[in-house]
């Protein structure tokens, strides 16, 4: 499975709660936490950057996953850090197994 069939969706999901966020509480931290590592996450995922999408999922992992600790509320810091550190798994993964791997093209 390639990085990108989940680093799109994982893009949309973590932009959409920045979106929620900001509508719900007015709060523009969410606001520009959410849009800004959504929208990398989307250039990353469509560009392939392998290295820099497994950043953004590793920062919003301790970044949330602080947030958790001391708030010990699950929306949305708890669910954040548990989405992005599935992500940080999965990529940490993809790099150990060699990367995407693309069939070549039969003639």
């Amino acid at each position: 499975m390639h990085d990108f069939c989940f680093t799109i969706p994982y893009g949309l999901l973590v932009l959409g709660g920045g979106i929620f966020g900001y509508v719900k509480r007015g709060s523009t931290a969410s606001l520009a936490g959410g849009v800004g590592s959504g929208v990398v996450l989307l250039i990353a995922g469509f560009l392939s950057l392998k290295a820099f999408e497994k950043l953004v999922a590793s920062i919003l992992t301790w970044v949330m996953g602080q947030r958790y600790i001391q708030t010990s509320k699950i929306m949305p810091a708890g669910i954040v850090a548990v989405l992005s550190g599935l992500m940080t798994a999965f990529y940490l993964y993809k790099i150990a197994s060699g990367g995407n791997h693309f069939p070549a093209k039969a003639e």
